[in-house]
């Protein structure tokens, strides 16, 4: 998300009428519902953590225990818990 100064892009009008509900604040003015994206849909992460989830609980199956993975892959036991748990609901 990038910043763009509200006089470059918008008519004086609109900026006075702005200024009636915040003077000199900053708002952020969401994207329109049909132009959202899904989290993760313009970078790689989502791929990167659903390959290490589906690796942690690989793992689990092969028995590492719940501690041994949060070492592993420097999460909490409680994360580790969530992963497996979720895992387990799409295996």
């Amino acid at each position: 998300m990038g910043y763009k100064r509200a006089e470059e892009i918008l008519p004086r009008d609109i900026i006075e009428l702005i200024q009636q509900y915040v003077d000199g604040e900053n708002i952020y003015i969401p994207r329109k519902s049909e132009n959202r994206q899904e989290w993760g849909s313009s970078t790689q992460t989502k791929q990167e953590l659903s390959d290490r989830n589906a690796a942690i609980f690989h793992d689990y199956r092969q028995g590492s225990q719940i501690s041994e993975l949060a070492e592993k892959y420097f999460l909490s036991i409680k994360s580790i818990q969530r992963i497996v748990r979720e895992m387990k609901k799409t295996a």
